[in-house]
């Protein structure tokens, strides 16, 4: 469990927010959604230096320590906010294996590299179906003399149009392992998907023959580590966006006025907004309870991170049917 006290992370969460309503406003967001790479470098840049990139990061390597509760605080900042960036598979997914890793070597190499903002990850780790899950699984690793192969395909990856390396899940010898692969080798393609969101980059990509570096030590426990941490933030992230949501609505309710009366004064419209505030903090506590479970390393932990995956998404959906729209990041971690 971290050592960063609940002061500190109330005061990074007023940092991470001032940042984000300074630099991450409306206008900018609507100009990152229609940037090619879907996120603003500069803003990334600024979250490294306030230490947001090596949240997870142990202090050794440049980091700051922090567990799952500090990270659910701050993305649901980043939810509120519909930030777009690889945060999640960069700094919480590509963090969290490095960190696994038994390679002294390499993992303070790409450690560094993550909290000083100089490298984006992409995680290739679901296949057609977009599912996080071992079946979902289409890359193959066989080892040819001394190096490793990847053959197949691996869909719905987040930001590898800019990644500087690749985090492939592939089955070797009847398990799943973590390879390390440049994109830019020719083997290697990376075709862009649509997608409905505009705050998301999706990839499909096909590997045949491509040579990749296992990363020693990380097996499927790290694995389903990792990918526990990135649901909390996934949760925190919804639950945040839905508190905008309701806050956005409520102002609505205050300021627009229909035939002379404010429409928020209809007993309808106030039942209604009761509903949705307690869908609102329902769905922060499923988030925040889950990221306090997966910190103190419960054994109940798992079940709380699903719950809050099914909850958040649940709710989510529900309010775009008030014409608003939320952020629904990526494949459904909650099938996991």
């Amino acid at each position: 469990m971290s050592e960063i006290s609940s002061e500190d992370r109330t005061a990074m969460r007023e940092t991470f927010a001032r940042l984000l309503a300074e630099q991450a406003g409306d206008e900018a967001l609507r100009e990152t959604m229609a940037s090619p790479h879907g996120f603003d470098e500069n803003f990334w840049k600024s979250m490294a230096e306030i230490g947001l990139l090596g949240l997870i990061v142990d202090p050794e390597y440049g980091g700051i320590g922090g567990d799952g509760q500090i990270l659910e605080d701050l993305m649901e900042e980043a939810g509120a906010h519909l930030l777009c960036s690889p945060f999640i598979s960069t700094a919480v997914i590509a963090a969290s294996l490095i960190s696994a890793s038994s390679d002294e070597s390499l993992k303070s190499e790409l450690l560094s590299s993550i909290c000083d903002g100089t490298k984006i990850f992409a995680i290739a780790a679901t296949g057609e179906q977009g599912l996080w899950s071992n079946a979902d699984i289409s890359v193959e690793a066989h080892q040819k003399d001394d190096e490793w192969i990847l053959d197949g395909t691996a869909s719905f990856v987040l930001h590898a149009e800019k990644a500087d390396r690749l985090l492939v899940f592939a089955r070797a010898d009847g398990n799943i392992r973590v390879f390390l692969i440049d994109p830019e080798t020719e083997t290697v393609e990376v075709q862009n998907l649509e997608a409905n969101d505009p705050t998301l980059r999706l990839s499909k990509i096909n590997f045949s023959m491509a040579h990749a570096q296992p990363l020693a030590g990380v097996d499927e426990t790290a694995i389903e580590t990792a990918l526990d941490l990135a649901k909390v933030a996934l949760a925190g992230e919804q639950a945040g966006g839905l508190k905008k949501i309701f806050d956005l609505t409520v102002e609505y309710l205050k300021t627009r006025y229909q035939f002379g009366r404010q429409i928020g004064s209809y007993q309808s419209l106030k039942h209604m907004a009761a509903d949705m505030l307690i869908d609102v903090e329902s769905a922060a506590s499923a988030a925040r309870h889950a990221a306090k479970l997966q910190a103190a390393e419960s054994p109940e932990a798992k079940a709380y991170i699903s719950l809050a995956g099914i909850v958040t998404l649940t709710w989510s959906r529900r309010k775009i049917g008030n014409g608003l729209m939320i952020r629904h990041s990526g494949p459904h971690l909650s099938n996991r």
